[in-house]
This record gives C-alpha cells, structure tokens and sequence, in this order.
C-alpha cells in the first residue's frame, strides 16, 4: 500500500477545505475574537484562588504562621490582576455580541474582581462548614485535611462558590468554565446559577447534576447519581425554547437525598425530608416525610433452579 505524503499541493488543497467551512458559522468559530476569555488562563486562576482558600494544600508553597499573610497578599495581588483581564475580555465578548458600543469593559472587570476578592473569607466560612459536614457524614472521614486533599466533593462545592458569585454578577462565560472544570474533575456537575446554603456533602458524588434554578438549604446531603434536574421545557409559537424561570427543585434544610434519586421541576422538597434510592419525583414532598421505592422482588438462581424472592421476604421456588 502506498501512503500517500503532504505535499504543498495536498497541504494547500486542504487548508482551502477546511477555510471554507468557517464561513457563516457563528459561535464556533472564534477568529477575530481576540476578547474572548482564555481558558486555561481561568483554571490557573482557581488554583490561585485554591491556595488562598485553602493555603498549604497544594503544596506548591510552604505557608507558615510567619509568611502566611505574605504570601496570600502576593495571591490576592496576582489573582486580582489577571482575573480583571479575563472578567475585562468576557465582558468584551458580550458586548460584541450585543453589539453594545457604550460599556465600559474595563471598569466591570476591576469592580467585579473587588467585589469577588472580598467575598473570600465568607466562601471560607461556607468551605470550613462543607468540610465539617464531609467529617460528620462520612464514617470513613479520618481527618478534615484528608477531606480538603482528596474529596471531590470539596472541589467542586468551591469552585462552585467562587464561579457563583461570578454568576449572579452576570460575568459572561467564565462562571461556566469553572462549573465545567470542576465537572471534568469531579464527575459533578453544578451549574454556577444554583443557590446553595450551609454544610453541603455530597458523597462519593459522580454522576450529580444540579440545575441552574435549583435551590438548596442549610445542612443538606445527597449521594452519587442525584440528578436537581428540568422537566420537558416550554416552547414558544416558533418551536424556541423559552429560557428563564424557576424550574428546578427546592432542596429546603436537612433533606438526605439517596443513590441515583431523580427530582424534576419546580418543586419542594421539604425540611427534613428523605429521599430514597432510585425514586423519581416530580410533585412537592411535604416536610419530614420519606420517600421510597418498593422493593423489586428478587430473583436467585442455584443449580439450575430459581428461587424468587417475595416482596414479604419469603422464598418461593420454580423450575
């Protein structure tokens, strides 16, 4: 078999192929899109944020009683100038969209970078009670910095508290590269618009998805394959979907959400609720009830016999 090699000619031929499906395209293609935020440039600034959330947990830096306040004002100052690029550059890109001539791109991003940077210590209350939660829910949590250092949960609850007040300051397109950082990382996926109070704990947490209008109260826990999630959306004469609205559950204080439980649409679960493994909800659970699946009957095969196993507990046998 012959193989064949790129020449110039094939280099060129291709080059026009390829040129010329960029033509007409719109939000693929990022030619002439200088202002758009840098993703990986986003993700740098995370881990920056990491360290000043939870110093020494990398440990790229030795932090001690007596350098601790040097080197977080040395990450808060790097933080501050290049997070006010990338917010300056998602702001940028809005307003090409919109074709918006009048904002002042520049003066957003510093004043919503100042507006995130003060809200740390607060992300760090909220981030000591999630860790405590972890600590409290787990029975094999050994210590709180085993938790810090290995816990996806953590990792995703934080990015999340940094990328949501990025969020409801209404800063485009960086929120969600964080939400999905922590996605590709975590197996958790948290949109940045979901509002989510004290002493969060997911465990084991792959496959979680929260949704953007979800609400979540105080001291809440849920496990692996949880889905906050949306019913069939509502369309408009044309066929659109219309965006906008509240459409995904309330989560109120003290709920405990199972393996693998589905809950869809605007509804409540109420304060200290349990939801079951494997349930699918789509109606308001009133407060201190638990949900549950019946029982499937169970089905055990011995030498070349079955036996069923009966929604009472009892055997019965069939050949």
């Amino acid at each position: 078999m012959i193989k064949k090699k790129l020449t110039e000619k094939r280099l060129e031929k291709l080059v026009d192929r390829i040129a010329e499906t960029y033509r007409g395209d719109s939000g693929i293609n990022f030619i002439d899109a200088a202002n758009l935020p840098v993703r990986g440039q986003i993700l740098d600034i995370l881990e920056l944020l990491f360290e000043v959330l939870f110093p020494g947990h990398t440990g790229n830096k030795r932090v001690t009683k007596s350098n601790v306040r040097y080197i977080v004002g040395d990450l808060l100052s790097q933080i501050h100038s290049e997070l006010v690029e990338q917010i300056r550059r998602a702001y940028q890109y809005q307003c090409r969209i919109r074709k918006c001539a009048e904002c002042d791109c520049a003066t957003m991003g510093e004043k919503v970078t100042m507006e995130l940077l003060v809200e740390l210590p607060h992300i760090r209350e909220l981030l000591k009670g999630d860790v405590h939660a972890a600590f409290d829910g787990d029975p094999a949590a050994r210590s709180y910095e085993e938790i810090v250092i290995s816990y996806p949960c953590i990792t995703a609850i934080a990015v999340h508290r940094i990328a949501h007040e990025l969020y409801v300051r209404r800063v485009p397109l960086i929120p969600r590269i964080m939400a999905e950082c922590a996605h590709a990382r975590t197996g958790i996926d948290i949109h940045p618009g979901a509002k989510i109070g004290k002493n969060f704990f997911i465990d084991h947490g792959t496959g979680v998805v929260i949704g953007e209008t979800s609400i979540i109260g105080n001291d809440v826990k849920i496990y692996q394959g949880t889905t906050l999630g949306a019913l069939s959306f509502r369309r408009d004469e044309r066929g659109r979907i219309i965006k906008g609205g509240k459409r995904h559950p309330t989560i109120e204080d003290d709920v405990t959400i199972y393996a693998e439980a589905t809950i869809l649409g605007n509804v409540t679960i109420g304060k200290g609720a349990v939801i079951g493994g494997n349930t699918w909800i789509k109606e308001s659970v009133p407060p201190g009830v638990t949900v549950a699946s019946p029982n499937p009957d169970l089905v055990y095969r011995k030498h070349g016999k079955k036996r069923t196993k009966n929604g009472n507990g009892s055997l019965r046998r069939t050949t």
